[in-house]
């Protein structure tokens, strides 16, 4: 019965820390792609809706990439034929964060990610280098192993968050807080 009412404590937890970044503005964030072209976040995704993955560990970056072929063929791939048209316009960028003693890094990373990634994918790669703590405290991002994501509607406000590795029914929720 302790378990239970445990695990009860913890999912409440964390739904409440998602919870109190629902309706605040994603901080300003200027990341890079692999061709070192800035990007600045939100302001660079006004207009439409923006799903963001956050990762600032080797752990969390590696339950980052089992979204991408989800999430790529959810919200990226181009309709042909009969559903041609029918897809969503939503920017997406996946963001490993070099921070720290880390940031030296983030050169090796891009030539990595170029050489192992799908090209395809590639534009929706975003590298972050830079200090942690404002996004921590502005994000409540506090476990580094797991990624976080954010929906942020078409002026920049968080609509939804969630964290961890993908699931069909997180993806669902993603979907449909592009939808309402």
């Amino acid at each position: 019965m302790k378990t239970t009412a445990g695990i009860l404590v913890l999912l409440v937890s964390f739904n409440l820390a998602h919870a109190q970044v629902i309706g605040t503005m994603f901080p300003m964030m200027e990341a890079e792609t692999v061709e070192d072209k800035k990007v600045t976040l939100p302001g660079d995704t006004k207009g439409k809706y923006t799903l963001l993955g956050l990762a600032y560990s080797k752990k969390s970056e590696d339950e980052l990439n089992t979204w991408f072929s989800p999430v790529f063929n959810k919200f990226v791939r181009k309709t042909t034929g009969l559903m041609a048209g029918m897809g969503y316009d939503v920017n997406v960028f996946f963001v490993p964060m070099f921070t720290g003693v880390n940031a030296a890094a983030t050169g090796t990373a891009k030539k990595k990610a170029l050489k192992n990634i799908d090209p395809q994918l590639l534009p929706y790669i975003l590298f972050y280098k830079g200090e942690l703590k404002p996004y921590k405290e502005a994000l409540d991002f506090e476990k580094k192993d797991i990624p976080y994501f954010f929906v942020l509607d078409p002026e920049g406000k968080i609509v939804y968050a969630t964290s961890g590795r993908f699931t069909e029914d997180k993806l669902d929720e993603v979907e449909d807080s592009i939808e309402d």
